[in-house]
């Protein structure tokens, strides 16, 4: 059984990439292609990471503009077969459902708050009430407007999952094992804290992709996902037959 994690595969080129996603492949469900290797590789890249692996590929773009340029651009690398797309709900519902239309077969992902950001950083870019009400209103605004998916931090899925119910897939990145640095993530949480708390797929990178052996990284916290779960559900059964 596959794990639910997207490993972010950030490697500055192909090669690397290839040989990353092709240890990790075997263990998680999906692999995210960001930005950055995008560029340099174009729709080569989704292709190759994918390989003979039956992985998902996770296009990880963030668009954000006009909804004409977005409806263009996601139809465009819609064609390289994605599972995932992400664009920037704040981008608003016009932008978002350009996406959703110009990729049917694709599920269109929008970003509330990334997880870089605190309430400090929101409020020097005029947002103001904090992360969790402005990733509140941006996945309510999303998900009407058409997107299947949300990308937040672990620590506002179960606030969102009560707003946009059961259906939405929940994307959380900023997700760190116990004794990872946080990088430049503001927003963290463990990978067994952020499923407990309802995610859908764990966004994991450097974690995995910078240990010495990615695949063992990538088997070693699906082990750990998994125990977790099953303690969760013998709980459960307990507690109901109590």
């Amino acid at each position: 059984m596959v794990a639910p994690i997207a490993v972010a595969i950030d490697s500055p080129d192909i090669e690397t990439a290839a040989r990353s996603a092709a240890a990790v492949a075997p263990h998680v469900s999906t692999v995210k292609v960001g930005l950055g290797l995008y560029l340099r590789y174009g729709p080569e890249v989704v292709t190759t990471l994918r390989g003979a692996n039956r992985v998902s590929v996770f296009l990880d773009l963030k668009l954000h503009d006009i909804p004409a340029q977005v409806g263009w651009a996601a139809r465009a690398v819609a064609r390289t077969g994605p599972a995932l797309l992400t664009v920037h709900a704040a981008g608003g519902r016009d932008m978002i459902r350009a996406a959703v239309e110009s990729a049917p077969e694709t599920k269109i992902a929008a970003v509330t708050v990334l997880t870089s950001l605190d309430a400090a950083a929101l409020a020097d870019v005029g947002i103001t009430g904090g992360p969790a009400d402005a990733a509140r209103r941006l996945a309510v605004l999303a998900v009407e407007s058409g997107a299947r998916a949300l990308v937040c931090s672990p620590h506002e899925v179960a606030s969102l999952r009560a707003e946009v119910g059961p259906d939405v897939t929940m994307i959380t990145p900023g997700v760190r094992p116990d004794g990872a640095a946080s990088q430049d993530q503001a927003r963290t949480a463990t990978p067994e804290a952020a499923l407990a708390a309802g995610a859908d797929l764990l966004v994991i990178g450097r974690p995995i992709t910078g240990a010495a052996d990615p695949g063992a990284a990538a088997s070693s916290i699906g082990l750990s996902l998994r125990g977790a779960a099953a303690s969760s559900a013998s709980g459960s059964v307990g507690q109901t037959s109590a």
